[in-house]
């Protein structure tokens, strides 16, 4: 290992957290409705399968795109040959009119500050890069997307520092929560670089209001920072209030050419909108133009095809089928989205109200031995291992309760998460008889030797040491 530098000898990625846990127990186990129907079904996976008809039909209709032609005369010798990082022009200006769409055209965006990615992952990364040095921070509201810590943080060597959210009044940001976290950071000697935020939100599902994204833009005003608005599911808004974009407030609010408009920067992707996370296309936003050339520089080591930009340029380029998309995507996700809210309220399971996202943030506090993280993990191994779904706990989003859940609706079947609410339903009325034929001091007894046992058990996840379950 000595021959190996700090970065590969370390264990700073975050992979050990549970949340890519489960993933590794579910590749180990995949559900398959012929082949393994006793598998574990993927709830952990935030992927838009629900419109790849769509996408499918608009490829058959438009063979030139896909077989690389332009007017039926091959460009394959073009397309090979472009190696150019600010990327395909055309494919830019289709990029930037399909997020002013996803916006209700109430905003636009200039292609000159539009610098494209390989994923929001990458185009993440790059902002700390940008906007932060090693062991400066970031504050971001929990709970938040597990991949943060990695995305954020590993490469780059800058912290996070959590905004305390709480569902006292459904995880909303908090002037005095920004303070306090803002506080924290300078107790731990740390320099606050700015804000991130997911809009909407991973993993609540919901879309921040007005009023928060005001006090945001208050709030970096006033501390001379960075705002950093990750907006890749703003395309899955299917229930009101509206997406807002934060461009959207900084015009309305005449921020233009302020210094605040210049440290405003917008995140965006296809993978959840259009449901291409394999083309691996991303982007970064900004009005900074030093953020843009020197994103652009640091975009050459993760580069978009430039068939990936040719074929996505022909697509977005058809506003008939990408207004028809967005229209159908955003029916569907509300359905699909409608379908686990009952299968869950069937189960006596309650959710945050969400209007967004491909995933519901779910309580099952009252499912717990106690209220307490190792409660939570107990709970979490049973639903993974018992009842066979792998779904996220909060405490992997750094929530600060226990008993919170993310739970992905939008990558399977409606047969598949129809099996998934039967399981998580028996799962329940299991409890609820095994708690009906206990006494209750049975009851404390068993509770207190689960979490004496679960105490003395390192939950490190090294999953490969053990034997499969088939």
């Amino acid at each position: 290992m000595k021959l190996l530098s700090r970065k590969a000898s370390c264990n700073s990625h975050g992979q050990d957290s549970s949340y890519f846990a489960g993933w590794q127990e579910y590749e180990k186990n995949p559900y398959d409705e012929v082949k393994n129907p006793q598998g574990i079904i993927q709830m952990g996976l935030a992927e838009n399968q629900l419109s790849f008809d769509l996408l499918e039909s608009w490829l058959a209709q438009n063979p030139d795109a896909a077989g690389f032609k332009r007017n039926g005369e091959s460009i394959f010798r073009e397309l090979a040959l472009f190696q150019d990082y600010h990327g395909l022009p055309a494919f830019k200006n289709a990029m930037v009119e399909f997020m002013a769409e996803i916006r209700g055209n109430k905003v636009s965006f200039d292609s000159n500050n539009l610098v494209l990615t390989a994923g929001a992952t990458s185009a993440n990364e790059t902002l700390m890069f940008c906007l932060a040095n090693s062991g400066e921070a970031f504050l971001l509201p929990t709970p938040y997307y597990p991949g943060f810590d990695r995305d954020l943080k590993w490469r780059t060597e800058a912290e996070i520092v959590p905004i305390q959210c709480s569902s006292s009044n459904g995880f909303r940001i908090t002037k005095s929560a920004l303070e306090e976290a803002y506080q924290q950071a300078q107790n731990r000697n740390l320099k606050v670089k700015g804000v991130l935020v997911t809009n909407p939100s991973n993993p609540l599902g919901i879309s921040l209001s007005r009023h928060e994204l005001n006090l945001l833009l208050s709030f970096i005003a006033a501390k001379g920072i960075h705002l950093i608005s990750d907006e890749i599911y703003s395309g899955t808004v299917f229930n009101s209030p509206g997406f807002v974009s934060i461009m959207e407030v900084l015009m309305n609010k005449n921020y233009v050419n302020s210094p605040v408009w210049n440290r405003v920067h917008i995140v965006y992707s296809l993978s959840k909108d259009l449901g291409l996370p394999g083309f691996r296309v991303g982007a970064i936003y900004s009005n900074d133009k030093k953020v843009v050339e020197t994103a652009t520089k640091m975009s050459s080591f993760g580069l978009i095809s430039s068939q990936t930009q040719y074929l996505l340029s022909e697509m977005l380029s058809d506003k008939k089928f990408t207004k028809n998309y967005v229209s159908e995507n955003r029916k569907r996700v509300k359905q699909r989205h409608a379908m686990l809210i009952r299968g869950l309220k069937n189960a006596g399971i309650p959710c945050l109200e969400s209007n967004a996202g491909l995933f519901c943030w779910v309580d099952m506090s009252h499912l717990l031995s106690s209220k307490t993280f190792e409660a939570e993990m107990e709970l979490w191994k049973k639903i993974v291992y018992q009842v066979g779904l792998n779904i996220s706990p909060g405490s992997s989003c750094h929530c600060i309760e226990p008993g919170w859940f993310r739970m992905c609706f939008a990558n399977m079947s409606e047969q598949t998460l129809n099996l998934a609410m039967q399981r998580i339903k028996s799962f329940v009325n299991s409890i609820s008889e095994s708690n009906m034929n206990i006494s209750p001091n049975q009851q404390y007894s068993n509770k207190s030797s689960r979490r004496k046992s679960f105490s003395k058990w390192v939950f490190r996840l090294s999953f490969h040491d053990r034997e499969t379950e088939r």
